[in-house]
C-alpha cells in the first residue's frame, strides 16, 4: 500500500508479532493506539482447535486489536488535539437553549423539542441568571452553539445563534436554525 512504517524490533509481544499505530498529539508526542497483533501461544492454552482440510485438529492464530487502543487514551489525543473543542459532530453536548427571560422558558423548551427531533445533543438552560453569565459558562464549557431566546425571539419564532470562537450572534428562524446545526452535526464521510 506503499505506507511508511518502521520496524521496532524486540517491542513485539512475547506471542507474536504487531502491527502499531501511533499517533502524534498537539504537542509532538507519540502515542501507541490501535494494534493488530498475532498470538500462536494462547489458542493452544485455551484448546482452541479447528479441523483443516487435512482431517487433523489444528490450533489456530490469535488475532488480537485494539482498533483505537485504550478507549481513555484515545479520548484523551483527542480532547488535546482539539484543545477541548470538538466539531460539531464529535461534541457530547452540540446546543445549549439558554432563555433570556422566564417569559421565554416555553419558546426555548419548544426549540429543544425540535432540535432533538433532529437527533442532536441539546440541553437548555432556563436558569434565573444573567444572560452573559450563562454565555460566559457553555463557552468556557465548549458547547459549539449557544441558541439564545428571549422575548423578541419568542414574539418572531426566531432564534439568536452564538457559535463557539465567534464573537457576535447571527438571528434565523426556529426552522432555518435546526436546518443548518443539524446539516453541521452529520458525521463527516
Amino acid at each position: 500500500m506503499d505506507i511508511p512504517y518502521a520496524a521496532n524490533p524486540g517491542e513485539g509481544a512475547f506471542y507474536g508479532p504487531k502491527l502499531e499505530f501511533v499517533l502524534k498529539d498537539a504537542l509532538g508526542r507519540d502515542w501507541q493506539c490501535g494494534t493488530l497483533q498475532l498470538d500462536f501461544i494462547l489458542p493452544e492454552r485455551l484448546g482452541a482447535t479447528y479441523v483443516g482440510e487435512d482431517g487433523n485438529h489444528h490450533h489456530p492464530v490469535m488475532i488480537h486489536r485494539a482498533i483505537l487502543g485504550t478507549f481513555e487514551r484515545f479520548i484523551g489525543i483527542l480532547i488535546e488535539n482539539y484543545a477541548g473543542k470538538f466539531p460539531l459532530w464529535l461534541a457530547p453536548l452540540q446546543v445549549v437553549v439558554a432563555s433570556i427571560t422566564d417569559e421565554a422558558n416555553a419558546y426555548a423548551e419548544d426549540v429543544v423539542t425540535a432540535l432533538k427531533k433532529e437527533g442532536l445533543r441539546v440541553e437548555h438552560d432556563l436558569r434565573n441568571e444573567k444572560i452573559s453569565y450563562k454565555i460566559r459558562e457553555h463557552s468556557l464549557q465548549k458547547v459549539p452553539y449557544i441558541f439564545v431566546v428571549g422575548k423578541n425571539e419568542v414574539e418572531n419564532r426566531t432564534i439568536a445563534i452564538r457559535k463557539l470562537g465567534t464573537q457576535g450572534q447571527e438571528v434565523m428562524t426556529l426552522d432555518d436554525a435546526v436546518k443548518h446545526v443539524k446539516h453541521l452535526g452529520e458525521v463527516p464521510r
